[in-house]
């Protein structure tokens, strides 16, 4: 993975981020479905400090202007799909399979947006080794001629909408909205509501879910660390995302779930349920009206100022950092940071590897939590809490459920020399014809076709 993909991925992430518009135990009985595995995309070993700091601001300034302005079946089913953890937790992808006949891409897998793009044919030199979608090799292509402009922090893009058949963990969804991009990576999956779809359609999980197609609606992630592994390369097993199922076997105990009450967009929850959080043993002050997005597009945690200044004062020796580091605090790399979270009756530990985001040189490392603006989400919970729990995205009733990892997942963290996951094509199982029509996102599972997927093409500047 070269310097030049990863920023190219964190222009992606930033015209993604401009695009927005009591606790119950889980009783199911376990169920036997496919996996999708994850591939890591983490912190390479070939960057610098520099382009870590850019990386850092990058991933700041997207999920700031994310939450803040700045997608009948044949039968039910569950899959999985292996995913890929990237230079060192930096990021998670998987992989599906587009257009008839199908050709598989690579997708970082995002719950903080919810619209699926993925690198077009006139993409250019910055997707240079990047397979690329061709309209005119698919049979299912199916354009709208419907058109339309964006603006956004990093450039704009225009494009046209159109429908093409979508496959993943064996599961096909017909006439399904994907954007056309000319950026790399090759892709990125958005597992986020229907409201924050740019083409105001279904995403693609959600058709899924809604439809009946899954045995349980809901969707599921564990996500493996390798930021602490000396030996880890660029790529390595990243985990799992179950679709239609809980995998008993990743975790133990109940599976906490936090409602949400209103009207789904992020998978935002109120964190009147956060009772608590604790640095080296010290409650910090919460404040009221606290809710939180649960995002696997974001590799840290974000938090109010006040928040942030008042947890790295319980860490001896930490100050504010400055420069591509703004609103990110460093601290002593030897220093051991013990960070707890308290949702209902549950509390969730942090792994001490977890609160370090990078090493920046002269025994300083870069903490994990950063500055937020505003209030609504106030929290932002990334891959360095989401690495410490098993996590649930549940469609009816809407939830975000927590379980403590099992140690079997655990086992999987840091193991080198295992194969890393690549994009292949499988058959599918089960099918989801889709309509053009957008639809109110019910409350309860609804025969809700897939929409369309926005035909995009990019020009970076």
């Amino acid at each position: 993975m070269t310097w030049n993909v990863f920023f190219a991925y964190f222009v992606l992430l930033s015209l993604i981020s401009h695009t927005r518009g009591a606790p119950a135990a889980d009783v199911s009985p376990p169920v036997t479905g496919r996996t999708i595995p994850l591939r890591r995309r983490g912190p390479s070993s070939d960057l610098d400090v520099y382009q870590r700091g850019q990386i850092a601001k990058f991933q700041r300034d997207a999920a700031l202007a994310r939450y803040y302005g700045g997608e009948g079946p044949t039968r039910r089913s569950t899959g999985d799909n292996l995913l890929v953890d990237e230079s060192y937790d930096s990021g998670y992808y998987g992989s599906l399979a587009i257009g008839t006949p199908p050709v598989s891409f690579d997708v970082f897998l995002d719950t903080g947006s919810s619209d699926l793009w993925v690198a077009g044919s006139s993409c250019g030199n910055v997707c240079n080794g990047l397979p690329l979608y061709s309209p005119s090799l698919s049979s299912s292509f199916k354009n709208t001629s419907e058109s339309f402009d964006i603006t956004y922090g990093q450039g704009e893009a225009s494009g046209y909408v159109a429908t093409e058949t979508i496959e993943m963990a064996g599961f096909s969804v017909f006439n399904q909205g994907f954007g056309f991009l000319s950026a790399p990576t090759s892709g990125l999956l958005g597992l986020a509501w229907e409201p924050l779809a740019l083409t105001q359609q279904m995403p693609f999980w959600q058709t899924l879910a809604s439809s009946g197609a899954w045995d349980s609606p809901l969707f599921a992630v564990q996500l493996t660390r390798y930021t602490n592994d000396t030996q880890a390369k660029t790529l390595e097993p990243g985990g799992v995302l179950n679709l239609g199922y809980t995998n008993g076997s990743l975790f133990t105990g109940s599976i906490e779930y936090i409602d949400m009450t209103s009207q789904p967009s992020f998978w935002q929850v109120s964190l009147t349920w956060l009772t608590a959080v604790t640095v080296q043993g010290v409650s910090i002050p919460l404040g009221t009206n606290v809710a939180a997005a649960v995002d696997t597009g974001t590799s840290n945690i974000g938090a109010p100022s006040d928040i942030i200044k008042a947890i790295y004062e319980q860490i001896p020796n930490s100050k504010a950092a400055s420069g591509s580091w703004a609103g990110y605090y460093q601290f002593p790399c030897s220093t051991s940071v013990n960070v707890t979270f308290s949702f209902g009756g549950t509390t969730w530990a942090m792994t001490p590897a977890d609160f370090s985001y990078t090493n920046i040189g002269n025994s300083q490392c870069i903490g994990t939590f950063f500055e937020t603006t505003q209030t609504n989400p106030s929290w932002i919970l990334g891959d360095s809490f989401l690495k410490n729990v098993y996590t649930v995205f549940r469609y009816n009733p809407p939830a975000v459920g927590f379980a403590a990892l099992s140690e079997v997942a655990k086992a999987e963290n840091g193991v080198n020399g295992t194969p890393v996951p690549s994009a292949t094509v499988g058959s599918a199982t089960a099918s989801v014809t889709g309509n053009a029509a957008s639809t109110t996102l019910p409350f309860a599972p609804a025969w809700i076709g897939i929409s369309l997927f926005s035909f995009l093409h990019a020009s970076l500047v």
